[in-house]
């Protein structure tokens, strides 16, 4: 029975179509570009700032990871800008960058063998905000946009992008709260390799600095408040944290099936190796504190990869700096890959703070560019390491490092207990 089992595995694993990433688009607080993104990465520079989105000065928490330099009238003309949220305006520029940057030529495919999957974990929450309050004080008459609806939506964004490049393939949104983007890439992931589709643009985006975010957010103490150091405030696996670091921005991922992409000689960045997805079952926003879900979701991803622990050059670890996440997921790696693992860990987080829906899609990105330079990126602020730390959680602090990468691991985990673990591989 066992052998009959292995062997149809076998013949499943060698029917299903490759996938690799032939387009990258970024929108950050460390660039809004991938280029930029990548260097600013590289070279440890915090993407923390004071909040210029509205007046926080009656917040605990006055700083955040915002974008820098972006103007939507510089990439959407003003219409597009008034009947979309900044989460999607955000999602159209970065799908954009990646779908120029794959080359890829729309007019020449079949509509249908192109899909859109995006995410966002809380969708138009600034037209949510700016809707409710014009309600409240309009007077005897409730005045609401004719956008309302279809700006707040988090399926939107999937709509949009499809709709302005004539994409008619499967389309449609993720939701896993932190999770949701690596969501988004792991279900374009399977949907190639199944055969349904040729390519998918992917990713994730999110708008959090408003008043409603990041008030609710602080409520629950998961905001870091060291308002007198932002740069600082981002600290992964230090003693010192004290929370975690507002994000905005987008990012997007071209998806495309390895032969399809051969053919037509595009350039290829990376395999998309295997993924998986776990649930802690375990509380409404605390991670595990063993680390069960994560653990489960990291060895599932590489036996879906074909990998062995040992293959593993670099992970991308969600960390958000907050006390006890970050060392629930520190047992999960010590307990995966054991004390003598020559796996590299840095928390990207720790310089472009936590993007919410979208940090799985530019965490993606920040492993691909790991694969693709020959290094991995730091974990910034790192300067008292938590002594709960299991021994042998090999982190990079300080400073990036030069390092041969063939494997790229990235995990993100979402409230409610979703874990998305997406594996890449140099090809």
């Amino acid at each position: 029975m066992y052998f009959c089992n292995s062997l149809v595995k076998y013949k499943w694993f060698k029917l299903m179509k490759r996938v690799v990433i032939t387009g990258l688009g970024a929108l950050t607080p460390l660039g809004n570009d991938v280029t930029t993104f990548g260097n600013n990465l590289f070279e440890g520079k915090s993407g923390a700032a004071g909040i210029t989105r509205f007046d926080p000065t009656l917040f605990k928490t006055k700083f955040a990871c915002e974008l820098k330099g972006f103007n939507a009238t510089d990439f959407l003309d003003k219409a597009d800008i008034r009947k979309t949220d900044p989460f999607t305006q955000y999602a159209l520029v970065a799908a954009d960058q990646a779908i120029k940057d794959s080359g890829l030529d729309f007019s020449k495919m079949n509509p249908f063998d192109t899909g859109v999957i995006w995410g966002s974990g809380q969708g138009g929450m600034l037209t949510f905000e700016e809707q409710v309050k014009e309600y409240t004080t309009g007077g005897f008459v409730p005045r609401f946009s004719p956008f309302f609806c279809p700006k707040i939506i988090v399926d939107i964004a999937a709509g949009l992008i499809s709709i302005k490049y004539g994409l008619m393939g499967i389309n449609y949104a993720t939701v896993s709260a932190c999770s949701t983007s690596n969501t988004a890439i792991m279900d374009a992931f399977n949907y190639i390799r199944w055969g349904k589709a040729k390519v998918f643009v992917t990713g994730g985006s999110e708008a959090p600095v408003t008043e409603s975010a990041i008030g609710g957010f602080s409520s629950m103490k998961a905001l870091s408040t060291r308002n007198d150091d932002p740069t600082a405030a981002s600290r992964p696996f230090d003693v010192n944290r004290d929370g975690f670091v507002m994000g905005e921005g987008a990012g997007a991922l071209i998806l495309e099936e390895y032969e399809h992409a051969k053919q037509r000689g595009a350039k290829i960045y990376a395999e998309v190796a295997g993924a998986a997805m776990t649930a802690d079952a375990y509380h409404m926003t605390a991670t595990h504190p063993e680390g069960l879900g994560a653990y489960m979701g990291m060895k599932l991803a590489l036996e879906d990869a074909g990998l062995n622990i040992g293959d593993v050059d670099y992970l991308n670890v969600h960390a958000t700096s907050t006390p006890v996440g970050d060392i629930s997921e520190a047992a999960a790696v010590a307990r995966l890959f054991g004390d003598k693992s020559n796996v590299s860990v840095s928390a990207t987080k720790s310089m472009t703070g936590h993007l919410l829906g979208a940090a799985g899609a530019i965490e993606a990105i920040a492993s691909i560019l790991s694969i693709n330079r020959s290094m991995v990126p730091p974990t910034i602020n790192l300067t008292d390491p938590d002594p709960s730390i299991p021994a042998g959680v090999n982190i990079v602090s300080g400073k990036a490092i030069e390092k041969k990468v063939n494997v790229a691991m990235s995990n993100t985990f979402g409230f409610g207990g979703h874990n998305g673990i997406v594996v890449f591989k140099k090809i």
